[in-house]
C-alpha cells in the first residue's frame, strides 16, 4: 500500500486516524465508549506490559524525543493522552518542576495508575475537547495515542489553542512500515508476540484483546504525510516527522510567534 501524494490528502474525508475496527466496537459513534471501558479495565497491567514490550527503552526513547522536540527547563507543558504518565514524568525530569506539568487522558482508570511526582495536575478530557485555557502552555506532547482520536482536525486544532505563540508540540507514535518486509516484522511482534507479553504479564485478560487491538489501529492509520498535512491545516509551522527504526515516529512542529 502506497501512501498519498500531498496533492491528494486534501481530498481524503476522514476525521479520525482510521476506519472503524468492527471486530472490536460496532461503529465510529461506540469507539469512545470502547476504548474508555477497556482502558479503565486493564490500566493496572499496562506499565508492566510496556516495560516488557519495549525491553525497557521506552523511557530513554521518550526523553530524547521530548528534548528534541524542543522541550526545556521551565517550559508549561500539557501532556495529551497521559495514560500512565510515561511521557509525563519524562517531561517532569526535563522542566524540573512538577507543578509545571499538567496530563490529560479520557480514562479515569489509567490517570489512576499514573504514579506522579507530587504537584503534577491530572485532568480527565479528551484531545478534542481539552479542559485547558487557550495559550496556556509552551510544550504539548502526545504518546503513542494519536491512533486514538475520533477527528484529527479537531485535535490538532485544539493543540494549535492551547499552546502559547511560539510553543512546541511533540507527537509520538508507532507507524506502519513502508515496505512489506518491515510491516511482516512489525506484525508479527505487534499482534503475535506483545499479546504473550501480555498474557504472561498482565493480569487482566482484556490486555491481550488490547494488545492486539494496538497492532489493528497501527497496520489501518492513514499515513504520516496525512498527519503531517492535517498538523499544518491546523496553522503549525516547521512541522517534520523525526523516524527512528523505520517505526518510531515524532511529529515536530511550532505554534508562529505573534
Amino acid at each position: 500500500m502506497t501512501s498519498p501524494r500531498r496533492d491528494e490528502i486534501d481530498t481524503i474525508d476522514q476525521k479520525a486516524p482510521h476506519e472503524p475496527l468492527t471486530s472490536y466496537y460496532s461503529d465510529e459513534p461506540s469507539r469512545r465508549l470502547w476504548l474508555r471501558g477497556i482502558f479503565d479495565r486493564t490500566a493496572s497491567d499496562y506499565d508492566a506490559i510496556e516495560r516488557a514490550m519495549a525491553f525497557g527503552s521506552g523511557s530513554w526513547y521518550r526523553n530524547r524525543a521530548l528534548r528534541s522536540a524542543g522541550l526545556a527547563r521551565g517550559m508549561r507543558v500539557l501532556d495529551v493522552g497521559m495514560g500512565t504518565g510515561l511521557v509525563t514524568k519524562e517531561a517532569v525530569a526535563i522542566t524540573g518542576d512538577a507543578t509545571l506539568v499538567t496530563g490529560v487522558d479520557p480514562s479515569p482508570g489509567m490517570v489512576g495508575e499514573a504514579h506522579l511526582p507530587v504537584g503534577v495536575e491530572t485532568r480527565i478530557g479528551t484531545a478534542e475537547n481539552l479542559p485547558c485555557d487557550s495559550a496556556a502552555y509552551d510544550f504539548l506532547s502526545m504518546g503513542f495515542a494519536l491512533r486514538h482520536v475520533s477527528d484529527l482536525a479537531k485535535a490538532f486544532d485544539e493543540y494549535f489553542r492551547v499552546l502559547a505563540p511560539g510553543g512546541r508540540l511533540c507527537v509520538l507514535e508507532i507507524t506502519r512500515p513502508a515496505h512489506g518486509m518491515g510491516v511482516a516484522a512489525l506484525k508479527f511482534y505487534m499482534r503475535g508476540v506483545v499479546p504473550m507479553i501480555a498474557r504472561i504479564v498482565g493480569k487482566k485478560g482484556e490486555s491481550v484483546e488490547l494488545m492486539r487491538y494496538y497492532w489493528d489501529t497501527i497496520e489501518a492509520c492513514v499515513p504520516p504525510d496525512a498527519v503531517i498535512a492535517a498538523i499544518e491545516r491546523a496553522g503549525f509551522v516547521n512541522v517534520r516527522r523525526d523516524v527512528e527504526l523505520g517505526i518510531f515516529s515524532a511529529y515536530c512542529a511550532t505554534k508562529p510567534a505573534a
